[in-house]
């Protein structure tokens, strides 16, 4: 599904994930579907992380009057599916992915990339190849802000694409020790300080594919990434002019330090509050 006389001229956020499902809270905002698993052209989310997601940053509440509202919920979403029905994907497909968003992010106005994914390599060449593809994107003026993945807390479990130095990552700030520890710990492989900033990431109820039930709760820096989304989508509806550095850079101003290492929390913890007002 592809709206090519689109015209909106409000924020955009490309969701890369396992689909989405046209669940009531996101209404008629879903303007673009591309599907480069299955080429199917209609929205679907056979697996529910990307419906999931998407809830988290942008959905509007109304299944629940309100209760499980999104953090941006006039945000559009350009839906993305790169995983299967089990999570899974390829390089190959997240490739596509970004080389979609480079042709049409000015005919959707997406100014945010979301990416609640990460992997593990098989090869240097494989993280290589995501890193390069993230920082095009960055390079381009998009503010890509992915996970930094739950292979934590020890170091170096930083996922690919978060593991690249330019763009946004994003860990859990209430999974990062104990027995519940699974969020991703720098340094990355080539001794980046990772992540960026931390955000809450355990038992965040959001968006489910239907029709039985509209809402549940998943854990996970994928839970986290799209709080940090939302919020700078949030801060784009005041300021359009706002450039991923300067974006980057109010996020770091903003952090509350929990006391942890740079490569645990990076710059601290998310505040929202504070990040706005800026």
């Amino acid at each position: 599904m592809e709206t090519d006389k689109y015209t909106g001229k409000g924020v955009t956020t490309a969701i890369l994930d396992t689909g989405i499902y046209p669940h009531m809270d996101f209404g008629n905002r879903i303007i673009v579907f591309r599907d480069f698993v299955s080429y199917r052209s209609r929205p679907y989310d056979d697996n529910g992380h990307g419906t999931h997601v998407a809830g988290i940053l942008c959905g509007d509440g109304k299944a629940s009057k309100g209760l499980y509202k999104g953090i941006a919920p006039s945000c559009r979403i350009a839906a993305l599916k790169v995983l299967d029905r089990f999570g899974n994907g390829n390089k190959e497909n997240v490739m596509r992915a970004f080389r979609w968003i480079l042709r049409y992010h000015e005919q959707y106005h997406i100014r945010i990339v979301n990416i609640s994914v990460g992997t593990t390599y098989k090869t240097g060449n494989d993280q290589d190849a995501l890193i390069r593809g993230v920082e095009e994107l960055w390079d381009k003026g998009l503010i890509v802000v992915a996970a930094a993945g739950n292979l934590g807390p020890k170091p170096s479990s930083i996922t690919a694409p978060g593991s690249s130095k330019k763009i946004i990552t994003v860990g859990s700030s209430d999974l990062l020790e104990g027995s519940s520890g699974v969020s991703g710990c720098g340094p990355t492989y080539d001794c980046i300080c990772k992540p960026d900033i931390v955000a809450p990431g355990n038992h965040i109820m959001s968006c489910v594919p239907g029709p039985d039930r509209f809402y549940s709760a998943k854990s996970g820096t994928s839970m986290s990434t799209p709080l940090v989304s939302g919020a700078i989508a949030l801060k784009l509806e005041k300021n359009q002019d706002l450039t991923n550095m300067e974006i980057k850079m109010m996020l770091k101003d903003s952090a509350d330090d929990m006391g942890l290492s740079r490569n645990q929390q990076g710059w601290g913890k998310f505040n929202c509050k504070r990040f706005l007002s800026l």
